[in-house]
């Protein structure tokens, strides 16, 4: 019997992955333990075994497709056995999404509509057009539950209807489009292979904007992998500008979290800075020393470390926003963002509360290591409950920093400057002389939805102060 390889779930909040590319091709004769394939996330790469030994039957998705988890993207089977009848078997669309089961009823008393209607209607049959050169169009192209039977002897097969859905066909469009070959005029799952097989290939964004917002042309070919039709070439073919450069793959996705996050929070920054004069102490104390470990301590560490003792008496800023729901952890998962190739990561130092500066600085640069190398764990970039961002290398000296959903909190680390501090002088006229010491700048992004401003500052300062002793943190730790 075929087995079908679905697209593995990597983590809880992963909801899709990027096919990279295929290692195999149709026709192939693989183990259970050969790559079929590279995917990967916004978070990190891996790759997909084909889990049962055979031939390639079919690979459902191209190299570049955005895949929901759990979707089926190739069969492996028998040499001949029927790939389709394989999908069919298993009920793969009924393991693809939730509550699939509901929906399937409801198109199926929608297919019991079509058929009464049937007899009202005395159009007549359409053959299939030709579409290559202008392109497709029609009233149709909203895949709506509810369309116009345009044919009086249209009908059509559940699996072949199945099939048009997955393809971001409407069945609008393929009464027009199709001349049955099944009985009565019925069409069948082959009828829409052969439609499809004269259509330009979309990718998944271009197929969910094509149902999603009602459009009515298709360009002939595409830009993407293969000319594949991408969600680019769909907005040029509406404003009839030359296309650019699409932003798509890994930073597609970080761009549509960014985006969320803005849109779904209201982010509010405030700026502070702390005394680095005891920091520095300790890093030239710690240099001087034989142990390796310390002496590669950074500032960042000396930060998170930081970060993970104020936290714990300030627990509205260890929170998620979820909806109308807030939840406030005792325990804090910290999140540091890490530049990488191919993107935004932001790895997790799980329990920070609870490790040492050593602990919390080995673990940091283990996770970086493992973004940039491509071998960070998914579960290792979920869960976070605060976040850490530092632009401070780069001389940056105020930012905004971004929230990492759902969490309603972010510090963002700046660079070092002089600033004026006052001390006390007895050999002064008046008790005070002006002096330079150097700073660290901490830009806190917030959500003022649940946290507001006086109690942020509060924590600001806190962190401020823990830090400018940070000798006397280290102490009591």
């Amino acid at each position: 019997m075929a087995h079908i390889i679905i697209m593995p779930r990597q983590g809880n909040t992963v909801e899709s992955c990027i096919i990279v590319g295929w290692k195999v091709n149709e026709g192939d004769t693989v183990t259970d333990e050969t790559t079929v394939c590279d995917v990967e996330t916004d978070k990190a790469s891996f790759e997909v075994p084909a889990g049962a030994a055979g031939i390639v039957l079919k690979i459902l998705y191209s190299a570049g497709d955005d895949v929901p988890v759990l979707s089926p993207i190739a069969v492996i089977g028998a040499a001949g056995e029927n790939w389709q009848d394989a999908l069919e078997r298993e009920k793969v669309k009924g393991r693809r999404e939730k509550g699939r089961g509901k929906r399937e009823e409801g198109e199926g008393q929608r297919e019991e509509g079509i058929k009464t209607e049937e007899t009202k209607s005395k159009c007549c049959n359409s053959g299939l057009k030709d579409t290559a050169a202008s392109g497709l169009s029609s009233e149709s192209l909203n895949n709506n539950t509810q369309f116009s039977i345009l044919n009086s002897k249209f009908s059509i097969s559940p699996r072949a209807r199945n099939l048009a859905n997955k393809e971001g066909l409407s069945i609008d469009l393929l009464s027009t489009l199709i001349e049955g070959t099944g009985p009565g005029g019925r069409i069948i799952e082959q009828d829409v292979l052969a439609t499809i097989e004269k259509m330009p290939v979309l990718t998944a964004a271009a197929k969910g904007a094509v149902t999603a917002e009602g459009i009515k042309t298709i360009p002939p070919q595409g830009t993407g992998i293969g000319g594949r039709v991408t969600l680019e070439d769909i907005a040029v073919s509406q404003s009839n500008m030359p296309a650019g450069t699409a932003i798509k793959g890994i930073r597609k996705i970080i761009s549509d979290k960014m985006i969320k996050s803005l849109a779904e929070t209201a982010q509010y920054t405030l700026n502070a800075s702390a005394s680095v004069a005891k920091l520095r102490e300790i890093r030239n104390k710690m240099k001087t020393e034989d142990d390796k470990k310390s002496s590669n301590i950074s500032i960042n560490d000396f930060i998170l470390f930081a970060v993970s003792r104020v936290l714990p008496d300030f627990t509205y800023m260890n929170a998620h926003k979820t909806g109308d729901m807030l939840s406030i952890f005792d325990t804090v998962h910290l999140g540091m963002a890490v530049d990488t190739p191919r993107g935004l990561m932001v790895p997790v130092i799980r329990n920070a509360n609870t490790l040492s500066l050593a602990q919390i600085s080995s673990e940091a640069k283990r996770l970086a290591a493992a973004c940039k190398d491509g071998c960070i764990k998914p579960d290792e970039l979920s869960g976070s409950t605060f976040s850490v961002s530092n632009l401070g290398t780069f001389g940056i000296t105020s930012f905004s920093p971004i929230l990492n959903i759902p969490e309603v909190a972010i510090l963002g680390i700046c660079g070092i400057e002089l600033k004026p501090v006052y001390r006390m002088d007895k050999n002064c006229c008046c008790d005070c002389k002006l002096d330079f010491e150097p700073h660290i700048g901490f830009s806190l992004t917030i959500n003022h939805q649940v946290v507001d401003g006086a109690p942020a500052a509060k924590f600001l300062k806190a962190l401020c102060d823990a830090f400018a002793s940070i000798d006397l943190l280290l102490e009591r730790n």
